[in-house]
């Protein structure tokens, strides 16, 4: 072969393979960014060959987030990735530091918090360093209570704060202002309280509101020991009184709250705080509640809260109308419009439901109202003989809120499904993909799409201060932050709340809540039991929801236990045996007893859903009484009679559940 066909030949060979690696190069380049769903394989690929550091870096992390249970792969997986000013390296930093204590390596431990404290004071990955060198160093612990308050390191700080009395109420009075709920801050309030005899009034009014909020209502009052209320305590002291149980004692309670709240509207008239107690005093019941209402200031006694509540007694549909049409954007003329319309509809007056039900309010209603409004317009005009017009009103309702108890009962009445209550193919539940946190903050998201839950959890608590969040989307964006930080039973109710504040224009951030709200946990759990009883894993599923919010450790105050939240005596009649608390708060456990329990209530009742899931939450015995009344062709009005408040809202959450789990479409914007 002549020589210069043998270099032509070789030079077409190299450009070849360049070409090949530049190829494969730019498909690694190409595509989504690394999140938690990206296969593994591919996340290898990225790590290892991909061009851009940052992209080799985000790979890693999150690797190394799915090896959280063995600290050497952590610290091979994220070697050499600490580089740059990016604060992402600090984050790097922090996760090798903590996999270095794993392995008891405290010394390469300490060197990494140095290197992270200095390189990135002002990020709150460096609160984490700052609490493990302030062990030995108390002034960075002070550092990093004024840096960082709310931070959870700072809120572990604050707890271990002393041993001098100086510093233990310091702690104290940290805790009380940015992490009540962090685990034993109610001790240390309690402590400080009972021995600290010097402390100030604001500070015993501050020690005191945390006690309250916890609904320590006996220490938060023990607290100030004669100094006067101020009235963030007086209110916090009457919600925890409200949130009593029911009975002889409960009643003494709720007369408490009720003195407490009106000497706070008499004493602060124009303040916000007399606002929130005469909202709360309008949601009372009894006589004596009304009496205290008439004792409001004259501003008070003209708000929507009181005239909806007295329009709600004397139980005249012009009164109830005329509040509606003067406060259409209240809450409290939403309460009244359904409260007034579903006495109407117990009694048979569809004209009055409708006209209720046609009010001004309902351009204003959140979503999740709103469903249930359109629903019972359209049932009160198909009993007036309007069926056109009943099936208008219940296609909105698909079109806008396919899923939930509403979505269910316009599913049924147009004729297009019903509840699966026994298992198949399509009644298992799927895993929950990963979807964008879509957060205002892109640090935030960034951390969050690296499988840096906890990270996102911790940044996002120091952005805020430690301020409980108030509107829709500050509601959803916490919810499901701590739902990705492990901590569903303050989260789910978080994302509940933001349902009843999401407006019809926020669509987009109702397309998040729906997907961050079918997110069962356990399905590994779930799918097994319902198959092996029979039952539609959405059904097991929607019942540990509503029961526990998927906390396997949660106890009721009337002591059930577990992920059903099964009272101990139902589960050793279930099991054959007796259970300890140990074996009653294993999921795997609760998950079996619990589907058992709703197999035989479905067996009970021949199958209907409504009785069974109603025996769950109030007894067989009770829904017995109940079920002398035939449901009938008309479900919906039977819940709406259950005499129970509390039974009649758990059957309309928990079918709510299975059927929103069932459903594979979401409501469109």
């Amino acid at each position: 072969m002549p020589l210069a066909r043998l270099v032509q030949l070789l030079a077409l060979s190299c450009l070849g393979s360049f070409g090949l690696l530049l190829a494969g190069d730019a498909l690694l380049e190409w595509g989504p960014q690394p999140n938690p769903q990206t296969p593994r394989w591919q996340l290898e690929g990225w790590r290892q060959l991909a061009a851009d550091p940052e992209k080799r870096r985000e790979a890693s992390l999150l690797l190394a987030a799915q090896a959280n249970a063995d600290p050497r792969r952590q610290l091979q997986l994220l070697g050499n990735q600490a580089w740059g000013p990016d604060p992402i390296a600090g984050v790097v930093l922090k996760q090798q530091a903590l996999a270095q204590t794993a392995l008891g390596e405290h010394q390469a431990a300490e060197l990494l918090w140095q290197q992270l404290q200095r390189r990135f004071p002002k990020d709150p990955s460096s609160a984490d360093a700052l609490y493990s060198l302030g062990a030995s160093r108390p002034s960075l612990r002070q550092q990093l209570l004024k840096r960082f308050p709310a931070h959870p390191a700072a809120l572990a700080a604050a707890l271990e704060a002393g041993p001098s009395p100086k510093d233990q109420r310091q702690g104290a009075l940290h805790l009380a202002r940015w992490g009540i709920r962090w685990p034993g801050a109610d001790r240390k309030l309690q402590a400080v309280c009972r021995r600290e005899r010097a402390l100030k009034p604001a500070e015993r009014n501050q020690l005191a509101t945390g006690l309250a909020q916890l609904s320590d209502t006996d220490r938060a009052q023990a607290c100030l020991r004669g100094t006067a209320a101020s009235p963030t305590t007086t209110l916090a002291l009457a919600k925890a009184l409200l949130k009593g149980p029911g009975g002889g004692q409960g009643q003494a309670q709720l007369q408490q709250a009720d003195q407490l709240l009106l000497s706070l509207a008499q004493g602060h008239p124009q303040s916000l705080e007399a606002a929130e107690a005469t909202r709360l005093l309008a949601e009372g019941e009894g006589a004596s509640n009304l009496q205290a209402l008439g004792q409001l200031p004259e501003n008070l006694r003209q708000s929507a809260p009181v005239q909806a509540r007295l329009a709600l007694e004397n139980g005249k549909v012009e009164s109830a109308l005329a509040v509606l049409n003067r406060w259409p954007k209240d809450p409290a003329s939403w309460e009244l419009q359904w409260q007034a319309a579903r006495l109407a509809l117990l009694k048979g007056q569809w004209s009055t439901a409708r006209q209720l039900l046609s009010s001004p309010t309902n351009q204003y209603l959140p979503l999740d109202l709103s469903a249930r409004q359109k629903f019972w317009l359209g049932f009160s005009l198909l009993r007036l003989g309007q069926e056109r017009a009943a099936r208008a009103q219940w296609e909105l309702v698909q079109k806008q809120h396919p899923e939930g108890y509403y979505g269910w009962r316009t599913a049924v009445r147009l004729g297009r499904g019903d509840q699966q209550l026994k298992s198949a193919g399509t009644s298992a539940l799927a895993k929950p993909s990963w979807s964008p946190l879509a957060s205002p903050s892109p640090s935030l998201n960034r951390l969050w799409r690296l499988g840096l839950n906890q990270e996102a959890w911790e940044h996002w608590r120091h952005q805020r201060g430690g301020q409980a969040p108030q509107r829709a989307q500050e509601l959803l964006l916490e919810g499901r932050l701590r739902q990705g930080a492990g901590d569903d039973w303050i989260g789910l109710g978080q994302l509940e709340q933001a349902g009843l504040k999401l407006q019809p224009h926020q669509c987009n951030a109702r397309s998040q809540l729906l997907n961050a709200q079918r997110r069962p946990r356990f399905v590994e759990i779930f799918n097994p039991v319902a198959e092996r009883h029979g039952l539609a894993a959405s059904l097991l599923a929607g019942v540990a929801k509503q029961e526990s919010r998927f906390s396997p450790g949660v106890k009721s105050v009337a002591g059930a236990v577990g992920l059903m939240q099964l009272m101990p005596e139902t589960a050793q009649e279930l099991a054959g045996r007796p259970l300890g608390n140990e074996e009653l708060e294993n999921p795997q456990i609760s998950a079996d007893l619990g589907g058992l329990y709703i197999k035989q209530l479905l067996g009970l009742w021949a199958g209907n859903p409504i009785l069974a899931i109603a025996s769950y939450n109030a007894g067989p015995g009770a829904v017995s009484r109940w079920a002398s009344r035939p449901i009938g062709p008309w479900p919906e009005l039977w819940v709406e009679a259950i005499p129970y408040p509390e039974t009649r809202l758990y059957v309309k959450k928990v079918l709510g559940n299975a059927w929103t789990y069932q459903q594979e479409r979401l409501a469109n914007c």
